[in-house]
């Protein structure tokens, strides 16, 4: 499917521009749409003002931190100072550190492999596999999965009792996620960081849904680690963000072994070499870094700070109202929920339509009408089974393309939006899933490696 982007009014009726919001897109049924990005949860579409900071910085690119040069010292100067912007907007203390990494992912598996040994970790069977599956990566850790907490009371019920039956009473460590990326509810992060820490367990806060839509504060939270992702925040280029306590960090060996992380290298006598690593967050940073990204990363949270969260969260939590409003009118539509239908959330919703299946349903959106959302288990698979409660053996078909055989007929639907989402963006979702549920699609659809997609012929 071809796209073309075409000039239009760059006013459009949401808070922050972004990128794509000119583009245009091909429906099946004939003519062109503007395209409706509605999979924010994914990757955010990225804030037109941090492609214009990067375009500005681009053509004063240099390696950082090894060079004499002029573009060299003022790249470090732009990647140190990205740092700061970064603590600053993630409330950092002054003792804590900004690690840049590649994504959530990557940064909870640094702090995986920075664990003291035998640390025994907590984590909620509800969260997203890149806080979900990073502990196992170690044999020496243990690792306790808790079952999916019907009330934010309950989990903090759960984590407390599970953290007070441990034994040996030793280093532990506490994973939960913000904002969820499969329901947008929030959870009680503060509530669970007090109950960690009242039994001398640590806490990391998977930011990666949260920190686009509300800020995010060390302090406040008094959580110990916060990670989060570049592309959700609207930045690109493929950058993340562990921050928060240095010891542990210190104390471990680094995460690549490299240049940029070591400090002191010299052969031995007996031929080996010596190294002294760093104890900054270049310690866990070797090789030459994503300085863009982490520019990108330090630009987007300027632009959300200066905007104004107060107002950002009112207006969302607008649209957030009228897509609940808007699909509770359609009878055949289930909106997931954990917490109940009173939770506050993120503008991130998942659903299914009775009589549907979620790719195939996702795909007419797509094809007939040009919105983007996105279909299938979202990568918390336990999560998604249980708010489906629906047996993984039982067929399906176009199912999602990253479930297991048998597991084909587990899937939902997923739109979620942010900043740069336009009203008729939200309106036009509502009334598509409207005429899907009343009229059924305009278009016949296939099935093509476990995916829906719209016939040719």
């Amino acid at each position: 499917m071809s796209v073309s982007a075409v000039a239009t009014d760059p006013a459009v009726c949401a808070p922050l521009p972004v990128l794509g919001r000119d583009v245009r897109v091909p429906l099946v049924t004939g003519g062109e749409v503007d395209y409706a990005a509605l999979d924010y949860a994914a990757s955010a579409p990225a804030l037109q003002r941090v492609w214009d900071d990067v375009a500005a910085y681009a053509p004063y690119y240099g390696s950082v931190h090894r060079g004499a040069g002029y573009l060299s010292q003022l790249s470090t100067d732009l990647f140190e100072n990205s740092r700061r912007t970064i603590a600053e907007f993630l409330g950092c203390r002054t003792d804590e550190q900004v690690v840049f990494t590649r994504s959530t992912t990557d940064s909870l598996n640094l702090l995986a492999a920075a664990l003291p040994q035998d640390t025994r970790v907590f984590v909620f069977e509800t969260e997203h596999h890149a806080s979900l599956l990073p502990w196992e990566q170690r044999a020496d850790l243990t690792v306790t999965y808790l079952n999916a907490p019907r009330t934010p009371a309950q989990a903090v019920a759960t984590l407390e009792q599970a953290l007070a039956d441990r034994e040996p009473y030793g280093p532990a460590l506490v994973c939960v996620t913000g904002a969820s990326n499969v329901t947008g509810e929030l959870w009680p992060v503060r509530e669970l960081a007090a109950a960690a820490h009242a039994h001398g367990a640590r806490i990391v806060l998977d930011a990666a849904q949260l920190a686009p839509h509300h800020p995010v504060d060390l302090a406040e939270l008094d959580v110990d680690w916060i990670a989060f992702s570049g592309h959700k925040l609207y930045a690109p280029f493929g950058a993340g963000v562990l921050a928060g306590r240095a010891d542990w960090l210190q104390a471990a060996e680094p995460y690549l072994a490299g240049g940029g992380a070591s400090r002191k290298v010299s052969r031995r006598t007996d031929g080996g070499v010596d190294v002294e690593w760093h104890t900054t967050a270049a310690r866990h940073e070797a090789g030459s870094p994503n300085v863009i990204g982490a520019y990108a990363i330090a630009s987007a949270c300027k632009a959300l700070t200066e905007a104004g969260f107060d107002s950002l969260v009112a207006r969302e939590q607008e649209l957030i109202t009228r897509v609940r409003e808007g699909l509770a009118e359609v009878p055949e539509v289930r909106v997931l929920s954990l917490f109940g239908d009173d939770a506050p959330r993120v503008g991130v919703l998942s659903f299914v339509v009775d009589g549907w299946n979620s790719s195939h349903f996702a795909a007419a959106l797509s094809a007939e009408y040009g919105i983007g959302v996105r279909d299938g288990l979202f990568c918390a698979h336990p999560l998604v089974r249980t708010l489906l409660g629906t047996d993984p053996q039982d067929p399906g078909e176009c199912g999602a393309p990253e479930a297991a055989p048998g597991e084909l007929s587990l899937n939902a639907i997923r739109v979620s939006f942010g900043a740069g989402t336009p009203d008729e963006h939200v309106d036009r979702f509502l009334r598509a899933v409207k005429e899907l549920v009343t009229d059924g699609a305009r278009w016949n659809y296939r099935t093509v490696d476990g995916r829906c997609v719209p016939t040719t012929a």
